[in-house]
């Protein structure tokens, strides 16, 4: 069975000392749960506060939100895998829309992420969805299969690494959500196109995110065809995020 996994992307938010007093408060109301894992991603300049904190906890990964697929070089404002890896980050988001649509990355630079993060030993997380222009034209399954296609290329081995995050544009900070059946439609397609690389689908997991909340995270997690979430806003909160955690069992 895959595990759970709930995922808290913070964004632009939460200093060090802030994401110290966030774990202050989070972790006595979270107790590790059997089959889910908690995965953090704080700020760069947060990583090691939270890595330290949570040291103790072997069901919290913390992770980077962003890295660059150079080991080092003359690249100013960016992070190597190997400087993420030092500061305790097991894993990193690649490709999220923010990424994508405000900075410029491109399907090529996600995909030299994720080769970069594999030799380092770190987990990606490839977050794929489509903008409201291209739900409405019908093209979510092209754009998510396309998104996909970074993947080409690599190792059974390799390909059991990678953690997908659904998270349609149009979702995102919006205050709309896909339902969960919506969802759980657009992760058969990614499944059926994970299938193509000679892998079990189901070893891979593949995440729903898109305004989240306490209200709803429920349904999504119920959803058979999704393994976890991918939370913003609702998880700056300590306690909305404990919420959202033990959603699942409650």
């Amino acid at each position: 069975m895959t595990t759970t996994i709930l995922a808290a992307n913070w964004k632009m938010h939460l200093s060090p000392s802030e994401a110290r007093a966030f774990l202050d408060t989070f972790l006595p109301l979270y107790e590790p749960t059997s089959g889910q894992e908690v995965w953090l991603f704080p700020s760069a300049v947060a990583l090691e506060a939270v890595a330290n904190a949570t040291a103790d906890r072997t069901d919290i990964v913390v992770g980077a939100q962003n890295v660059h697929w150079e080991p080092g070089g003359a690249f100013t404002g960016e992070l190597s895998v190997t400087m993420a890896a030092e500061a305790g980050a097991r894993a990193a988001l690649v490709g999220h829309s923010e990424r994508r649509h405000v900075f410029g990355e491109t399907d090529a630079e996600t995909g030299k992420k994720i080769r970069a993060l594999l030799s380092g030993g770190m987990r990606p997380v490839l977050c794929v969805g489509e903008k409201l222009e291209e739900r409405e034209a019908g093209q979510t399954a092209a754009v998510v299969q396309r998104q996909l296609s970074v993947l080409d290329g690599l190792d059974a081995q390799s390909l059991g690494q990678i953690v997908v995050a659904y998270e349609p544009v149009w979702a995102i900070g919006t205050g709309r959500t896909a339902s969960a059946d919506d969802a759980a439609t657009v992760h058969r397609a990614i499944r059926d196109r994970i299938a193509d690389y000679g892998v079990t689908a189901t070893d891979i997991p593949v995440l729903y995110g898109g305004s989240v909340k306490p209200a709803n995270a429920r349904a999504f997690l119920q959803e058979p065809e999704i393994d976890g979430v991918l939370v913003g806003g609702a998880s700056l909160d300590p306690v909305s995020w404990s919420e959202i955690c033990r959603s699942r069992v409650d």
